[in-house]
């Protein structure tokens, strides 16, 4: 799961094993209702509607009624047509380890599930894209949560795109383009995500939900009440600053945000209340009736992200980089402190994509995929031995370097005998280029 289990076994639930997935099975079966898996299939059959649905797809809505059906989980923030590679890697990953869990065990059922990050408001982190030398950007004036952004300027992105591919009307650039539509951001991304994931049967679940935000409603009146995961967060934090680790996230004291089309604010505390910048000051009660008529109106922001997933999933497990798991782990004691189920946590795989020319190459030299992660010197000196002829004999080129190392000490000396050190160190560097 990450390079030194051992260090942060106090802040998982297990180690990652094949074998760990059965107890997180069995916690996750009594933790999630019936009443739960209804509410979250009737919002993903409302989600989908108008939604060209695989039945791969349709056949992994309907299980997640089945309290047998279990999920695996990855994110990512909804950059403009999905961004850097690994975002389609990260979704390949939980497709292939629902696969393993089928085999692994078959009286239980697996979906692979992508969560959109509709609610985040970092609109620079998702406006641009990179491709072929050139930055491709969606330039708008919309503020608030990404998810709820119209569409109606992007139709400069298609303007770009179809520019870039104007020689190449074959391209399936085409085909992503004309999936890429909806009412919102959010509708638009679904789409897109769809039409290269959905025959894998994978679930897209948009957050920003009023039924999904009740079903959390308990947890933010408990962050509003009592800032727990403030404190929760603040002392995991200092014990995994003592064990060398470093900090991702910093909590705040409420860590929810007020959100509205083109405004998300966070909640700070004042001395008269609870602030809302933008909106007001309210009393604690004030906040509380508000979260309960209309608790699509608030947000949690990074701190207690993880735990809303974690409560309208029946999740198992996460999926993602280096950096998202680093945070996860100052988050342990969060669930403990809300009493949620924490789930394995596994960190993506990467990929290393080997062009045409590059793979031309391996061929020649007769290199193999595996021998990518060798040593060079190693591969330097098998090529050698393979392709010399006859053997090399380097001892006479040996000692000429000797003497040059001798000669080069000696007229150093002469010259400045502080200079000994230097002399040393550049007949080392010299050796060293000679047996690379």
């Amino acid at each position: 799961m990450c390079y030194n289990q051992s260090v942060y076994a106090d802040f998982l639930t297990a180690p990652f094993s094949k074998e760990a997935f059965g107890e997180q099975i069995q916690q996750k079966k009594a933790a999630f209702t019936s009443d739960s898996r209804k509410n979250l299939v009737d919002v993903l059959k409302n989600q989908y509607k108008g939604v060209e649905i695989h039945p791969a797809l349709q056949h992994n809505i309907d299980l997640l009624a089945d309290e047998n059906t279990f999920t695996v989980v990855t994110g990512h923030q909804m950059v403009a047509m999905t961004g850097p590679l690994y975002f389609i890697y990260k979704i390949a990953h939980v497709i292939r380890s629902c696969e393993e869990l089928q085999k692994t065990y078959p009286a239980y059922h697996f979906v692979p599930v992508f969560w959109m990050a509709s609610e985040d408001h970092d609109y620079d982190e998702i406006k641009s894209f990179h491709l072929f030398n050139r930055t491709i950007s969606w330039e708008t004036e919309q503020s608030g949560p990404v998810g709820r952004f119209k569409m109606d300027d992007w139709e400069q992105v298609v303007e770009q795109l179809t520019d870039l591919f104007k020689n190449h009307p074959e391209s399936e650039i085409f085909g992503l383009l004309t999936a890429f539509k909806g009412d919102n951001y959010a509708a638009a991304f679904r789409k897109l995500v769809n039409h290269l994931t959905g025959k894998y049967g994978v679930v897209i679940i948009n957050a920003d939900d009023a039924v999904l935000k009740r079903e959390f409603l308990p947890y933010m009146m408990k962050d509003v009440k009592e800032e727990f995961s403030f404190r929760a967060i603040t002392q995991t934090t200092e014990k995994l600053l003592s064990r060398g680790a470093k900090q991702q996230i910093t909590p705040r004291e409420i860590n929810l945000f007020y959100i509205e089309d083109g405004i998300r604010e966070r909640l700070t505390g004042h001395e008269k209340g609870i602030e809302i910048p933008g909106k007001g000051i309210y009393s604690q009660d004030e906040i509380i009736k508000w979260m309960e008529q209309s608790p699509e109106s608030f947000s949690p922001n990074v701190s207690l992200r993880p735990l809303y997933q974690e409560v309208i999933l029946p999740n198992l497990c996460y999926v993602g980089g280096a950096g998202e798991i680093n945070y996860w782990l100052q988050l342990k004691s969060v669930f403990d402190e809300a009493g949620v189920v924490f789930p394995l946590l596994q960190t993506r795989n990467s990929i290393l994509w080997i062009d045409k020319n590059s793979g031309e190459k391996m061929e020649k030299l007769h290199l193999s995929p595996l021998d990518l992660f060798r040593e060079l010197h190693v591969l330097h000196k098998e090529y050698l031995e393979n392709n010399a002829g006859e053997e090399v004999d380097f001892s006479e080129l040996d000692q000429q370097m000797e003497q040059l190392k001798q000669q080069l000490t000696e007229t150093t000396l002469s010259i400045d005998p502080s200079l000994e050190s230097y002399a040393a160190a550049e007949g080392v560097r010299m050796e060293k280029q000679l047996t690379q």
